[in-house]
């Protein structure tokens, strides 16, 4: 038996979990809109739990990378599942990328920020990483993937999937497209309010679908 059916019920569920425990215990994503000081002692006052949580994290989003490989044997079409697969793998590391900066990178910052380090200098580096590790890598271009594979395998499959599932896979695709235009363009400096809100919307009926799907498979 293929362990696609698990994974693509268990991975969506730890990933959840672990953003559940985020937004309790760090404020996030809201904590990152604060000024770099607030969100380095807030990320410093966590400890080590926090940093564990973090890792946590991004290896949910490493979790996901095995998915799209095994959703290829859903989609008929060599190519489209060919695309799908490379789609879907890039989505997965960049996601990864975008994440543990939080595991290595700002525990080092927040202890530098501690120790009296330059406010600026620790600003600077913070908020380069943030904007292109987090901003560009780990959103941009993991929503652009993640969106696209949910499409693709949505219409790939269709001939198997439920007119609902394939419906509703194109749809929450193409919200998460829409939301990694968030810093696109205009709306760089302070984000795009829309898209910022459909985000975390799209994420929740992405894992709901997931979720879903593993459960029609197994069944």
């Amino acid at each position: 038996m293929s362990p696609l059916p698990i994974l693509l019920i268990a991975v969506p569920i730890a990933f959840n979990l672990a953003y559940g425990l985020l937004a309790w215990r760090f404020s996030y994503p809201g904590i990152l809109r604060e000024p770099t000081p607030v969100i380095l002692e807030r990320f410093h006052a966590g400890g080590s739990r926090l940093v564990l949580l973090w890792w946590f994290f991004a290896l949910t989003a490493l979790a996901f990378l095995p998915i799209p490989v095994l959703a290829g044997g859903l989609v008929p079409d060599p190519t489209l599942a060919a695309l799908g697969v490379a789609v879907g793998v890039g989505a997965a590391i960049v996601q990864t990328l975008g994440l543990i900066r939080w595991v290595f990178l700002v525990p080092h910052l927040a202890r530098e920020a501690q120790a009296g380090a330059d406010p600026r200098t620790v600003d600077l580096v913070f908020q380069a990483f943030h904007r292109y590790l987090g901003v560009a890598v780990g959103e941009h271009l993991g929503y652009l993937g993640t969106g696209a594979w949910t499409i693709l395998l949505a219409i790939g499959a269709a001939a198997t999937l439920p007119t609902w599932m394939v419906i509703a896979g194109v749809a929450i695709g193409v919200m998460l497209l829409i939301g990694a235009l968030e810093f696109v363009g205009p709306f760089e400096p302070r984000g795009w309010a829309l898209a910022g809100v459909l985000v975390p919307v799209a994420y929740i009926l992405w894992s709901m679908w997931l979720i879903a799907l593993g459960v029609l498979l197994l069944l």
